[in-house]
């Protein structure tokens, strides 16, 4: 095992271990404390590691520093960007990280006591990883690979430039940040203090993987107000308000939801629907890669409603939309030269470089349309948000060396 290999390892069972899932819903930022325990850790290592300007703003809990640069005359910072916190959607506290060395192939035996398996039959990606050592839990929670596995390459970056002062680099700007995972879209993110003009997140699957584009995405909200009364009596009184629900919903495209849909096709998603004779409340996302199709996904919601509004009387339907992000293509598109490095960064690295339309957002997504364009370099996790996430020790030192042809192209331009 090289020494990048073992760092990376050590870092991300360290890391894994700390409980950081974020909260949905949250009417309080961090979503949760426990992210707060992540970001310590992180200020200290940083202070250790030779990096400079390093802050930590605990009210926001981002997590600040600055590799700084060894090169004579003019420098050209660039940032790196990872989220702190990992994924609600499955148990996430205790994280019982251990490293399955030179995989075999065969299924994988992550908890004897209950007997939960990882087979390879149900997990094909396990194919790729043959020989590898992976880091992986105990099948009773996720493991937190997205994105303490990009979290694991930085730091790792940093110690590696620290110990190695031969390697010109310019300044690389660091920021660790919460609840990606619910939206937070580095919202808190002080741009000024950064102190880059241009940044890479790191996030995702699939080593040598990246993504100039997302989606366009709002949230609709709708709420609906009915009448009860007994039913014997109801004829010419009730309004149902689930009934008129269900009547919305079924005026969707059937085809156009994410179970149907590839590629760029964007979509409509009903998150939730609760409701009763009285009331309903429906959580709609809509999706789109193309910007005019988004608003004609917005605007196709919005006739629906009024369409309930025009039978059942408009006071009783009432619709809230609300953008999250917008595709970051239309940002880095301006700056070509951002996607153009970080290719040759993975060719360098003997990967081909893939890249496909991201059907999903990024905090890069959001800070790109604040004056911080940011492409994202996937992280080399596999099977996120699961009890059978894994991370491949090797795809996290295979990022570094890929971060590490970043900075010597950074630091060759003019």
């Amino acid at each position: 095992m090289t020494d990048c290999e073992q760092a990376v390892r050590e870092r991300l069972l360290r890391y894994a271990a700390i409980p950081t899932q974020s909260k949905a819903d949250s009417a309080v930022f961090p979503t949760t404390e426990c992210q707060k325990d992540l970001a310590a850790v992180l200020y200290e290592e940083l202070q250790t590691l030779g990096c400079t300007d390093v802050y930590y703003d605990e009210a926001a809990c981002v997590v600040y520093g600055k590799i700084p640069s060894n090169l004579e005359g003019e420098d050209r910072p660039f940032g790196l960007i990872a989220h702190m916190d990992t994924s609600p959607d499955v148990c996430g506290d205790p994280v019982r990280p251990w490293v399955l060395e030179g995989y075999d192939g065969g299924d994988i035996l992550l908890n004897e006591a209950e007997d939960i398996r990882m087979r390879a039959a149900d997990f094909p990606n396990l194919a790729q990883y043959i020989g590898q050592d992976l880091v992986l839990t105990d099948g009773t929670s996720l493991l937190g690979g997205d994105d303490k596995a990009s979290i694991a390459a930085i730091m790792t970056l940093a110690e590696y430039l620290h110990d190695h002062p031969e390697e010109p680099h310019g300044t690389i700007c660091l920021a660790f940040t919460p609840d990606e995972e619910v939206g937070g879209l580095a919202k808190d993110l002080d741009l000024e203090r950064f102190g880059a003009k241009v940044a890479y997140t790191m996030d995702g699957d699939h080593l040598g993987w990246y993504q100039e584009q997302t989606f366009n995405a709002a949230q609709a909200y709708i709420e609906i107000t009915g009448r009860s009364v007994h039913p014997g009596t109801a004829k010419g009184i009730m309004v149902n308000a689930a009934d008129m629900a269900a009547e919305l919903l079924m005026m969707l495209p059937k085809l156009e939801k994410p179970q149907y849909t590839e590629g760029t096709e964007g979509y409509y998603h009903v998150i939730c629907c609760n409701s009763d004779c009285e009331r309903a409340e429906i959580r709609i996302i809509l999706r789109d890669f193309d910007r005019k199709l988004f608003e004609r996904r917005k605007s196709y919601l919005s006739a629906c409603v009024r369409r309930l509004g025009r039978e059942y009387g408009e006071e009783r339907v009432h619709l809230r939309i609300e953008e999250e992000y917008r595709n970051m293509g239309e940002v880095l598109k301006k700056h070509p030269y951002l996607v153009e490095n970080l290719r040759k960064a993975i060719e360098k690295s003997g990967l081909t470089p893939h890249s496909e339309p991201f059907r999903g957002g990024t905090d890069g997504a959001a800070l790109s349309f604040r004056g911080l364009p940011c492409p994202n370099l996937s992280a080399g996790y596999e099977n996120a948000h699961s009890r059978f996430e894994f991370v491949p020790v090797q795809s996290m030192a295979k990022n570094v060396e890929i971060l590490r042809n970043l900075c010597a192209l950074f630091a060759k331009e003019d």
